[in-house]
């Protein structure tokens, strides 16, 4: 009966605000190809545009927070309906959310429409909405171990809150520690994430037994990671120490890779949907690694290497857990359109072609970034075109979500 019940409600609400991976997942994928398209034009010049903080302070944020933040959102708040059995955001608070973010993204592109200041307040309020809606139910059904989620939006709301105070403080806070903060602190959640699921999503998908977990384990690959980013957090009042950073991200690569062998990513790779996700964290072990040296090794450039982490950690993990995460709840077999093996592919090699392009060839790093850049469009296009679809229809199978 109250399956009954919950489906004529939801037949009233249009399928776009059912969950919150429908708008989040495909909003996101939309913004990245606007915010890598716009950013690839300012960079060469081609558009002349004032962004809120300039091009650089805006390419980092909105990347971070700005696409980050609406797939985290969308995460969150589908997952919470698994955690509690409580139904997710939906209908007008959903939209709400939604067009919270959206008014973030409008005013940061065109802060002339209300002012710096309004407009770094409207983006600083959707994280910690997101967070109030998400930890109603939580605290409602007593899940407490997933209300760890909670202070995790809190802390990226402290990261964002810096880079906006670095535009008018700029000798107190520094936006590129401040947005790194918020790049360790995404890294952080897609380690925990993959921590949780990476086993058993491998042991289902390849009808093999599901690797042993090692607590330790787990808590020293992702509490380096909270160090590391902790460290970039609180640069303001205790100052960054380079030395100390690049031993602890070596530290945190050799605890993530010891973890990401023992789920034997090598028996994933007839599979996309898997191999996509040890992509992903390959480079999260790879790249904590070199950037580690980066700071390290003065001949390493930091600001090309970090791109391992966002493009082929961040970009790859999420562009693996939404085609997936989109299936499941949208009532789909596990099988993905076969273009998006390309996309997998892609977004590998954008990590790739601009992490070590501009190192190897310095004068040919205009043109690598827009290989680079190019990549990562085509494959969000690829899945805007298969999935965009399955976000705005009802399930398959006719149950809500």
């Amino acid at each position: 009966m109250m399956q009954i019940t919950d489906l004529k409600t939801e037949q009233k609400i249009p399928p776009l605000l059912r969950l919150g991976f429908r708008p989040f997942f495909l909003s996101g994928a939309l913004f990245s190809i606007f915010a890598i398209t716009l950013w690839l034009l300012m960079y060469k010049g081609t558009i002349s545009l004032s962004p809120l903080g300039g091009g650089y302070w805006w390419h980092i944020h909105e990347m971070i927070f700005g696409f980050g933040g609406a797939i985290i959102a969308g995460f969150l708040l589908t997952a919470v309906q698994n955690w509690t059995g409580v139904r997710g955001a939906q209908g007008n608070t959903l939209l709400a959310l939604f067009l919270l973010w959206l008014a973030g993204r409008t005013l940061l592109a065109v802060p002339d429409l209300l002012g710096s200041s309004l407009s770094s307040l409207i983006d600083l309020l959707f994280l910690p909405t997101v967070a109030y809606v998400l930890a109603k139910p939580i605290i409602a059904m007593k899940q407490y171990r997933n209300l760890f989620f909670v202070p995790l939006l809190a802390l990226f709301t402290i990261a964002n809150l810096e880079m906006h105070l670095a535009i008018h403080y700029p000798t107190t806070f520094n936006s590129v520690y401040s947005g790194y903060a918020g790049v360790m602190l995404v890294t952080f959640l897609m380690s925990v994430m993959a921590g949780r699921v990476a086993p058993m999503f491998t042991a289902n998908g390849t009808k093999t037994e599901k690797a042993a977990p090692l607590p330790w384990l787990d808590k020293a690959a992702n509490g380096s990671l909270a160090i590391a980013m902790f460290s970039l957090l609180l640069e303001p009042i205790v100052g960054f120490s380079a030395t100390f950073f690049g031993v602890l991200l070596i530290i945190a690569s050799v605890f993530q890779t010891m973890r990401w062998v023992r789920w034997r990513p090598w028996i994933t790779l007839h599979v996309p949907l898997l191999w996509s996700i040890h992509g992903a964290m390959k480079f999260i072990c790879f790249g904590l690694f070199v950037l580690g040296a980066s700071y390290l090794i003065p001949e390493v450039p930091s600001n090309h290497v970090w791109h391992l982490l966002t493009i082929g950690g961040i970009g790859g993990m999420i562009l693996a857990m939404i085609s997936r995460v989109s299936l499941g709840h949208t009532g789909r077999p596990l099988t993905p359109p076969k273009s998006m093996t390309l996309a997998y592919i892609l977004i590998n090699l954008a990590a790739l072609v601009r992490s070590f392009g501009p190192w190897a060839v310095p004068e040919k790093t205009l043109l690598f970034i827009d290989i680079s850049g190019g990549f990562w469009i085509i494959a969000f296009v690829i899945f805007i075109a298969g999935y965009g679809p399955m976000l705005i229809n009802a399930r398959k199978d006719g149950r809500p979500g």
